[in-house]
């Protein structure tokens, strides 16, 4: 058996607009992300830059509808996986 390797820290990235007071920590894919409390769904799809694309989102393991987005309100902790379409051939 091997000793475990060094751990390595994962950065927190963030998505909070410039002036946010308050954040919270979310997981985006896997890794941590900063947003502004109060922050829905469709706020951290735009701040990534997926805003209008073909996508699927989960929040907590429950798949978000794109019209249910602005309503989708973000808590501490919560886990979104954003999948995108990719045309190509």
């Amino acid at each position: 058996m091997t000793a475990p390797g060094p751990r390595r820290e994962t950065a927190v990235k963030t998505l909070a607009p410039d002036g946010a007071t308050e954040t919270i920590v979310v997981t985006v894919n896997g890794e941590p992300h900063r947003v502004a409390r109060g922050a829905t769904a469709h706020d951290v799809v735009a701040a990534l830059g997926f805003a209008g694309r073909p996508l699927a989102v989960e929040v907590n393991e429950a798949v978000v509808p794109r019209a249910g987005l602005p309503a989708c309100m973000l808590t501490a902790g919560d886990r979104l996986e954003i999948v995108t379409l990719v045309g190509g051939g």
